[in-house]
């Protein structure tokens, strides 16, 4: 396996991400380097924030601050092949399991518990995957704008569409995509870091390959699998999504409906597009934030 790595010069003077690197190494055979954000109190209760297509920690500038001085520890990971993580060279070298291994090693290393999940858009199938895997380390879970599939709506033409645009098309602009799942225009320097993971497009397998990795992997079974496992869960699950992104409109009401833990849960719809983190920062935060208070009266 061939791995790219970003030089750090690419990341120099980011607007609002002062965060010194933290780096886990999740490899097995070969070393590969998972990069990630860890600011709040060592000892407080964590809330691990996962990015979804396109981004890195990046995403979470303006909330994690927020987070962590209502006395929590934020932790938001780089997955392989984003951010400021180890990136292997080929499309190949990347799979839904892969990146649910690398996450769940992340995850080990720290030994966290009582852990609030933000989950969101397509990478919450790997999110409650690792929840899955590891329930007993989760207290609740938020999912903002998130795709998860009820029936054969995965493998609507749509969504291979994108798939092949994403792996074969020679343009492939990350800080547009980005932008075209927000309301507010995002500034250039604000563009330039969220291209700043990638000199070129040797860089791009991991960006590129994702939707592939997830509509691969959640076929029939899996997708049996989950649902059997959230019509299971009877801890906080709470629903935070936009009033403005056409793509996940109404996704809330079978998980509001189908899962025990989302009985008389806080739900809220926020103003803004896919991407909550960059339209609705501070009361994305505050949905965190009132989630997590049973955590911080313990």
């Amino acid at each position: 396996m061939r791995i790219l790595r970003t030089d750090e010069s690419r990341f120099r003077d980011l607007p609002d991400f002062p965060y010194p690197p933290q780096f886990a190494n999740v490899g097995t055979d070969t070393p590969l380097r998972l990069h990630y954000v860890d600011h709040g109190p060592v000892q407080a209760a964590p809330v691990v924030m996962l990015h979804g297509e396109h981004g890195w920690s990046y995403l979470y500038r303006h909330m994690m601050p927020l987070v962590a001085r209502a006395g929590l520890r934020a932790l938001v990971p780089d997955m392989i092949g984003f951010g400021k993580s180890d990136k292997p060279a080929s499309q190949q070298d990347y799979s839904f399991e892969k990146h649910l291994d690398w996450l769940e090693r992340w995850l080990l290393s720290l030994d966290l518990e009582n852990i609030t999940l933000v989950c969101q858009n397509r990478s919450s199938l790997l999110a409650l995957a690792l929840v899955m895997r590891q329930p007993d380390r989760f207290s609740r879970i938020i999912a903002a704008n998130a795709v998860i599939p009820r029936s054969d709506q995965d493998h609507a033409p749509v969504s291979g569409l994108w798939q092949m645009f994403a792996s074969y098309s020679p343009w492939f602009p990350v800080p547009q995509l980005i932008q075209l799942g927000t309301t507010r225009p995002l500034t250039k320097t604000e563009l330039a870091a969220y291209d700043a993971p990638f000199p070129d497009d040797r860089y791009k397998a991991g960006a590129r390959s994702f939707a592939g990795a997830l509509r691969q992997h959640h076929k029939d079974l899996n997708r049996q699998r989950l649902w059997h496992f959230l019509e299971s869960w009877q801890k906080p699950f709470i629903t935070c999504f936009s009033d403005s992104d056409a793509g996940t409109r109404g996704g809330h009401r079978p998980l509001q409906r189908r899962i025990p833990g989302a009985l008389g849960q806080p739900h809220i719809t926020l103003s803004g597009g896919h991407f909550l983190q960059e339209d609705a920062a501070d009361s994305f935060a505050r949905v965190i934030i009132d989630a997590c208070r049973p955590s911080l009266a313990a």
